[in-house]
């Protein structure tokens, strides 16, 4: 009778530290992406500011540039998300030479990366063409149509010449959107691309 009486709070006590543990596993999960969006809003805010402060002080510079997406009206002013940013890591070296048209082919080298986030403090890389660190000898460049491509990537590229590496910074909605249907890119998500042109036809 004691016993039974008993067993009720013997199973309590027994169950109640496998409570605590689950508990504490979920506790202890971490968001990868905290406060994404507003993140990455902020990030593109902040960088286009800087770009721009840099330009106004010396228009002449050329290791910075702010392109309009290809998609959008010249004659309107837009706002941080119809623009993407570069920094020019390589120029070519051929002066005047033709770039690539919307309806070409290209051949890249790319390596796309998200904004740092809880794990990965230098950014996720999700889509790249060559292993380690870039090596144009040594890594073979990814063939592609530019109108099968995301506007931020088209409208780097249509700027581009053989032998140029840009860094671009790729606004959400000119990347993936709002509801990326990428896997391994969330909604939100500010790109960033190393792309080296190689070729075009």
């Amino acid at each position: 009778m004691l016993i039974k009486k008993y067993i009720p709070l013997i199973l309590l006590a027994l169950i109640a530290p496998l409570a605590m543990s689950s508990c504490s596993e979920e506790d202890d999960i971490v968001d990868e992406f905290p406060n994404w969006q507003a993140t990455n809003e902020a990030f593109v805010d902040h960088l286009t500011d800087s770009v721009n402060k840099l330009l106004a002080d010396n228009p002449l510079r050329t290791d910075w540039k702010r392109l309009k997406s290809w998609s959008k009206l010249n004659s309107e002013a837009g706002t941080n998300a119809d623009y993407i940013l570069v920094k020019v890591l390589e120029s070519s070296q051929e002066t005047n030479a033709s770039k690539p048209l919307y309806t070409d082919s290209v051949a890249v080298h790319y390596q796309g990366r998200l904004l740092p986030s809880t794990s990965y403090t230098e950014g996720y890389v999700f889509d790249q063409s060559y292993y380690g660190n870039f090596n144009p000898e040594l890594s073979r460049p990814t063939k592609m149509k530019l109108s099968e491509l995301i506007d931020g990537f088209v409208t780097a590229v249509l700027n581009m010449q053989r032998g140029d590496r840009w860094l671009v910074y790729i606004p959400y909605q000119l990347g993936y959107g709002a509801s990326s249907s990428n896997s391994a890119v969330p909604s939100y998500s500010t790109l960033v691309f190393d792309i080296a042109l190689a070729d075009f036809y």
